[in-house]
């Protein structure tokens, strides 16, 4: 297989997943937006909210699926940014992108956490 023909594959996958993971997080914003207003019109304030989230591992599972749907979804466009914009080569856009997902998944995953074991 030619260089060519496997950055294209790779980019066809890219391209898959991002759109797999904007499905979960499509559904994710909805759900999380439906339970917001929920909650707030309910008369709840944030403290509240917080303190119902403490040990609830429903939540850290929800919020776990959102964080890892964003650390998949992102990377690819900063990739795509990176390269058209800023004028990266493959190689680096691939690497920032990445770095970038990774430091989006460690931040998130470690809120959920904190959140759940406060």
């Amino acid at each position: 297989m030619s260089a060519a023909a496997a950055s294209g594959i790779a980019q066809a996958k890219r391209w898959y997943w991002q759109r797999i993971s904007a499905m979960v997080l499509a559904l994710c914003v909805v759900v999380h937006l439906a339970v917001m207003i929920y909650a707030v019109r309910g008369g709840l304030s944030a403290g509240e909210i917080l303190g119902r989230t403490q040990g609830n591992w429903g939540f850290a599972v929800f919020y776990a699926v959102f964080v890892v749907a964003c650390a998949v979804h992102v990377p690819v466009g900063v990739a795509n940014i990176a390269r058209e914009w800023w004028g990266l080569g493959e190689r680096a856009a691939l690497w920032l992108s990445r770095a970038f997902g990774l430091l989006l998944l460690g931040m998130g995953l470690r809120a959920v956490v904190a959140v759940v074991a406060a």
